[in-house]
């Protein structure tokens, strides 16, 4: 479940994904009809994949509550935002048993079921499993290009020509000792009648 890119806006209903960078803001497109407009830094602005709900152990990522609810629901819408705040606490405790029940207000609990609809419609809930073999395939088609490319480019090196040996006069006018030259070249002959 990616929520890269969906943020949420103090004051404004439902959720926005994020278009383009202007100049002073950023531009967002609403999920619930289309509309593009210009969100400023004024503005409260909260990603979806840093917002997490308080338990009494370690706050819980709101990507993993929304895996949690996905499961439940196999996939399928949730409870209404607008039922009975009693009905969504006790949804809440069945995915969630130790969320902390005073530090999470009602409000909260409304835009969770909100937002986990609305995902859903737009197609931006979908499992982890899925989006990671997504991934692998359009990863694994470029790895195959760039082998077979590699392959195509081993014979082209090998057919470079061997690096020409030193010669003893070219040595000398570089300064070097013709005794080592001599050396160099007798290895250099010696190997190549091993093989």
């Amino acid at each position: 479940m990616n929520l890269t890119g969906i943020i949420a806006i103090s004051g404004k209903p439902g959720l926005f994904k994020v278009v383009t960078q202007g100049k002073n803001s950023i531009i967002v497109e609403s999920l619930i009809d289309n509309k593009r407009f210009p969100a400023y830094a004024s503005d409260r602005i909260s990603a979806l994949e840093d917002i997490s709900i308080y338990t009494y152990d370690e706050d819980a990522p709101l990507k993993d509550i929304l895996t949690a609810m996905y499961k439940k629901e196999s996939g399928k819408e949730c409870p209404s935002h607008k039922e009975d705040i009693k009905t969504l606490q006790s949804y809440v405790l069945e995915i969630l048993p130790n969320y902390d029940q005073e530090r999470v207000y009602p409000s909260d609990l409304k835009k969770l079921f909100q937002w986990y609809n609305l995902l859903l419609k737009t197609g931006s809930l979908t499992p982890e499993e899925t989006a990671t073999e997504t991934e692998e395939k359009t990863e694994k088609a470029p790895k195959a290009k760039k082998e077979a490319a590699a392959k195509e480019e081993k014979p082209a090196a090998a057919k470079k020509a061997p690096a020409k040996p030193k010669t003893p006069t070219a040595d000398k006018a570089k300064g070097a000792k013709p005794a080592a030259a001599k050396k160099v070249t007798a290895v250099k002959t010696g190997s190549s009648r091993g093989k």
